[in-house]
C-alpha cells in the first residue's frame, strides 16, 4: 500500500452533489445517517488509493466488484448532507470516455480487451435492474469543462494555501442547488439568444438534465481536486475562472460582444496551458 500511497494525486476535478438525509429512501437513509455519525470520514485520498490499488493489481480491476458503501459529507444550514461515492458505478462510466482518450495499444496494456469486455457485461446487467441510476459525482481530467463554472459565483470561490505540514491547496466552489438550476437557466437562456447552438449549450443542456435528478434543497461542490497541482501557487490563488465566465455571459446579455470574446479569451488561455500539459513528456 506505500507504493500506491506514494503516486502523484492524478490531475482530475469534480463535481458534486450533496443530498439531504431526507432524499434517501430507507434503508439507505439508515445508512447513510449512521455513516454521518462516525469519527472519521475517508477523503478523496483515499478513494484514489483504492481505485489505483485495483489497477495494480494483476490482472487488474477495471470496475470494482462491488459498489462503494462510502460517501462525502458535510452539512448546510445545519441540515446532514451526503455525496455516494457510487465508485462502481463511476467506473462504468468512466470506460467509455477510455476508448475516446487512449490508443488502442496503450488502453489494452492498461485494462486488458478481456478485462474491459467483462466490465461492459456487467454494467449492462446491472443498467437493466437500475435503468434510473445516475452518479453523484461527475470527474473531468486536466481540466474543468466551462460549463461547471456557470453553476456558481465568484463570492462562492473557497481557497486554502498549501500546509506547511505538507497538506495541498484546496481550491472549491460550493453553492445551493436552487441557485446553480437558477444561474444554468440564465446562462441557456443568453447563450440561445445570443450565439448559434453548439457544444456549450448542448452540455449545459445536459448538465441540467443530470442537476434534475437531485432533490432540490442539495448542495453542489466544484472541486479542482488534483489540478490544484497542475497550477503554479500564483496562479492558483489567482484563478478566478467562475468569474470570467459570469463575465462574459453578462456581456452577451448586454450585447457586448467583444468583453464577452475578451473574458472567454482569459478562460480558454488558462485551461489551454493545463490540458497542454496532458502531453508533456
Amino acid at each position: 500500500m506505500s507504493v500506491v500511497s506514494s503516486v502523484l494525486v492524478p490531475y482530475a476535478s469534480y463535481l458534486r452533489v450533496y443530498e439531504p438525509l431526507a432524499a434517501f429512501p430507507e434503508p439507505e437513509r439508515g445508512h447513510w445517517a449512521r455513516y454521518a455519525g462516525r469519527s472519521r470520514m475517508p477523503t478523496a485520498q483515499d478513494e484514489l488509493r483504492r481505485s489505483l490499488a485495483d489497477l495494480v493489481a494483476t490482472p487488474p480491476v477495471g470496475v470494482p466488484v462491488h459498489e462503494s458503501g462510502d460517501a462525502f459529507v458535510t452539512e448546510m444550514d445545519g441540515v446532514v448532507c451526503v455525496c455516494p461515492w457510487r465508485t462502481r458505478l463511476r467506473g462504468w462510466l468512466a470506460l467509455d470516455e477510455l476508448v475516446e482518450m487512449f490508443p488502442g495499444p496503450v488502453l489494452d496494456a492498461v485494462l486488458p480487451p478481456v478485462v474491459r469486455g467483462q466490465a461492459v457485461a456487467d454494467h449492462e446487467r446491472w443498467a437493466e435492474r437500475n435503468p434510473d441510476a445516475r452518479p453523484w459525482i461527475l470527474t473531468s481530467v486536466w481540466h474543468i469543462p466551462v460549463r461547471w463554472f456557470v453553476l456558481f459565483s465568484d463570492e462562492e470561490r473557497e481557497y486554502a494555501e498549501a500546509g506547511g505540514d505538507g497538506e495541498s491547496p484546496v481550491l472549491r466552489y460550493r453553492t445551493p442547488m436552487v441557485q446553480a438550476r437558477r444561474r444554468l437557466a440564465r446562462a441557456l437562456r443568453t447563450l440561445r439568444e445570443a450565439v448559434d447552438e453548439g457544444p456549450l449549450t448542448d452540455g449545459l443542456v445536459d448538465l441540467g438534465r443530470w442537476l434534475e435528478e437531485f432533490h432540490p434543497r442539495a448542495l453542489v461542490e466544484l472541486d479542482y481536486g488534483g489540478l490544484v497541482h497542475a497550477l503554479p501557487a500564483e496562479q492558483l490563488a489567482g484563478d478566478r475562472s467562475a468569474a470570467d465566465v459570469t463575465e462574459g455571459i453578462a456581456a452577451l446579455r448586454a450585447g457586448d460582444s467583444e468583453r464577452a470574446s475578451e473574458a472567454y479569451g482569459r478562460l480558454a488561455e488558462r485551461w489551454r496551458a493545463v490540458r497542454n500539459r496532458q502531453f508533456a513528456n
